[in-house]
C-alpha cells in the first residue's frame, strides 16, 4: 500500500475510540460558504428534506431531530426557521452569525442500524481565514494591499491607505498606531461587504467576531515593510493564525467528513466584475485550502509535534444557490461555471471527492417560455417580496465559464427579490431544486 494511501487509515486509527464501535454511526457535515449565499435556507430545507416520508427514494426510512443534550454547541433553531418561511406572508429568516449544530437521527431503509447526520452550521467569514494558514504576515500583507489598492474607491479606502502610506519605513512598535490602523482596517472591510458586495475580506472574524473579550493580539492589519511596527503586527498575525488552527481547523474542521461550501454567483455576475473577480478569488483560495494532503510526512510530522493531523474531509459540495433565479436550460451553465471556479475535478494530489452543484434551497420561481423581441426565451416568473402578481425574469445566458471583458459591457442578470414559496402544509419537504442530489453525494456510502 502506498504511504499516500495508507496516512488517512493511520490518522482514522489513531484518533478511534474503541467505544464507538457499540455507538450509533455519526456522519459530520460542515456548512459553511461566502457571505449572503443563503446557508440558513439551505440548513432548513436539508432537514426539511431528510424528514420528510420516505426521503431520497426511500432509502431513508424515518428521520427525527435528536436532542442536543449537554452539547457545547447551540442547537440550530430549525423550528423557528421553517416558521418563518411557512408565514403569512412568508419571509426569509434572518442569517445566523454564530457556529450552531443541526442533528437527525436517521433510520436506514434495509434494516440497518439508524446513523446519526450532524451539520455544523458555521460563519462563511471564517471560512476565508484558511488560506492564511499557509500564508507568512509579509505575503499576506503583499498580496491584501495589492488587492485593495484595484477596490472601489470610497472614503475608508483612501482613509486606510493614506494611513499605510504615510507610515515611516521605521516605523515604531507602538500600541496606539497597531489599534488606528487596525480599526481603519476592519472599517474598510465593512463598507467592501456591505456598500460594494465583496467577500475575500481577511480575517474573517474581523468581521464576524467570536465569542467573549477580542485578546489584544486581534488588534493587526496589512503592513508591507520592514519596521518595529510590523515586527510586532507580524507577532499578533502569527497568534491570531495559531489560533484559527486550533480553533477551526482542530476543533471545527477536524470534526467534519464532509463539507458544503455555498456561493451566490448569480449575485457575483450580477454586481460586476469587481465582484465576481473577487469571489473568483475567494474560491479558488478556499478550495486550495482544503486540499488537505494526508501524505505519510504530514502524518508523521504532526505526531512529533504532539497533534493529530485533521483528517482527510471525505467529500466536498461546492453549491452556487438562487439555481431558480435562472431557467433550467441555465442552471447546467451555472453549475459548471461552480466547477471551474473551484477545480472541482478529480485532483490525485487529494483523497476529497469534490463536485459541483447548482441548487435552490426553497424553489421561489416556475420555469416558462416568455417571447420577448419577438423571440421565444427560456425565463422564470415569481411573487416579489410585497407583491402578490406574478413577474416575469429573463435574467440572460450564464456563462459556463469565467467570463472575458466583452461579457461586462451590457447588462446582465437582473436578480429579483423573489418571496419564499407556500410552503405544503403536510411533512412533505421544501420544494427545492437539486438538493436529493447534493444530499445522496453527501450520505450515499452511509444510506
Amino acid at each position: 500500500m502506498a504511504w499516500n494511501a495508507l496516512a488517512p487509515t493511520m490518522t482514522q486509527w489513531l484518533r478511534q475510540d474503541p467505544r464507538d464501535y457499540w455507538r450509533m454511526p455519526v456522519v459530520r457535515v460542515g456548512v459553511t460558504g461566502l457571505a449572503r449565499a443563503g446557508k440558513t435556507v439551505l440548513l432548513t430545507a436539508l432537514a426539511s428534506v431528510l424528514l420528510a416520508p420516505g426521503a431520497l427514494n426511500g432509502r431513508v426510512r424515518r428521520a427525527t431531530i435528536a436532542e442536543s443534550g449537554a452539547d457545547p454547541i447551540p442547537q440550530f433553531p430549525y423550528a423557528r426557521m421553517r416558521a418563518a418561511l411557512a408565514g403569512d406572508p412568508p419571509h426569509w429568516p434572518a442569517r445566523t452569525d454564530s457556529v450552531a449544530r443541526l442533528a437527525l437521527e436517521i433510520e436506514r431503509t434495509g434494516g440497518r442500524r439508524p446513523v446519526r447526520v450532524e451539520f455544523l452550521d458555521y460563519p462563511g467569514e471564517w471560512l476565508l481565514d484558511l488560506p492564511m494558514a499557509r500564508q507568512s504576515f509579509a505575503d499576506w500583507s503583499r498580496d491584501t494591499l495589492a488587492r485593495l489598492e484595484s477596490t472601489p474607491s470610497h472614503e475608508s479606502a483612501r482613509a486606510f491607505l493614506s494611513f499605510v502610506r504615510a507610515l515611516p519605513k521605521g516605523a515604531e512598535a507602538s500600541d496606539a498606531l497597531a489599534e488606528t490602523g487596525h480599526r481603519l482596517y476592519r472599517t474598510l472591510l465593512a463598507s467592501l461587504r456591505e456598500q460594494d458586495g465583496l467577500s475575500f475580506l481577511q480575517p474573517g472574524r474581523f468581521l464576524m467576531p467570536g465569542p467573549g473579550a477580542e485578546p489584544a493580539w486581534m488588534a493587526f492589519f496589512p503592513l508591507d515593510n520592514a519596521s518595529p511596527l510590523a515586527s510586532l503586527l507580524q507577532q499578533r498575525f502569527d497568534a491570531y493564525v495559531d489560533r484559527m488552527r486550533t480553533t477551526l481547523m482542530d476543533t471545527l474542521f477536524g470534526r467534519i467528513d464532509r463539507l458544503i461550501v455555498l456561493a451566490d454567483i448569480l449575485s457575483a455576475l450580477h454586481t460586476g466584475p469587481a465582484a465576481f473577480a473577487d469571489a473568483r478569488t475567494a474560491l479558488g483560495a478556499t478550495a486550495d485550502a482544503l486540499r488537505w494532503q494526508n501524505s505519510w510526512q504530514s502524518t508523521i510530522g504532526a505526531l512529533f509535534r504532539g497533534r493529530l493531523p485533521p483528517p482527510t474531509i471525505g467529500r466536498v459540495a461546492y453549491v452556487a444557490s438562487k439555481a431558480d433565479h435562472v431557467a433550467e436550460r441555465q442552471r447546467h451553465n451555472l453549475r459548471t461555471l461552480m466547477g471551474n471556479l473551484t477545480d472541482s475535478a478529480p485532483d490525485r494530489r487529494s483523497q476529497a471527492r469534490a463536485q459541483a452543484f447548482a441548487i435552490a434551497s426553497l424553489r421561489c420561481t416556475e420555469d416558462f417560455v416568455w417571447t420577448l423581441d419577438g423571440h421565444p426565451v427560456s425565463a422564470v416568473r415569481g411573487r416579489l417580496l410585497g407583491d402578490d402578481r406574478l413577474t416575469r425574469s429573463y435574467p440572460g445566458e450564464v456563462p459556463p465559464e469565467p467570463p472575458g471583458p466583452a461579457f461586462w459591457t451590457h447588462p446582465f442578470l437582473a436578480l429579483p427579490d423573489f418571496e419564499p414559496a407556500r410552503l405544503p402544509m403536510d411533512r412533505r419537504g421544501m420544494p427545492n431544486i437539486g438538493l436529493d442530489d447534493l444530499l445522496t453525494f453527501l450520505l450515499e456510502d452511509v444510506l
